[in-house]
């Protein structure tokens, strides 16, 4: 007499049941790891959006020192007496 499934043998059914848990704990593993992989790319995105925004400021700093030295060096090849 066969049951719902096939399976008659309660050697089978436990074979099922024991893999049944195995894939069970698999899926578990796997959603597991792949939830602390996007918490870690979560993380790595706010920190390097945080370092690309800190090294922009610095840039922008850089550019408007860069800008004045260009002016003085203009200001100095037009008119050489300011520098005298």
């Amino acid at each position: 007499m066969a049951r719902a499934g096939g399976i008659s043998n309660p050697v089978n059914v436990g074979i099922a049941v024991q893999a049944d848990w195995e894939n069970r704990e698999f899926i578990s593993n796997i959603s597991l790891n792949v939830r602390r992989l996007f918490e870690f790319l979560l993380q790595f995105e706010a920190t390097t959006k945080s370092k690309l925004a800190s090294l922009n400021e610095k840039l922008d700093v850089l550019e408007r020192k860069l800008e004045v030295l260009e002016v003085q060096v203009s200001s100095a090849t037009i008119n050489p007496s300011v520098f005298n």
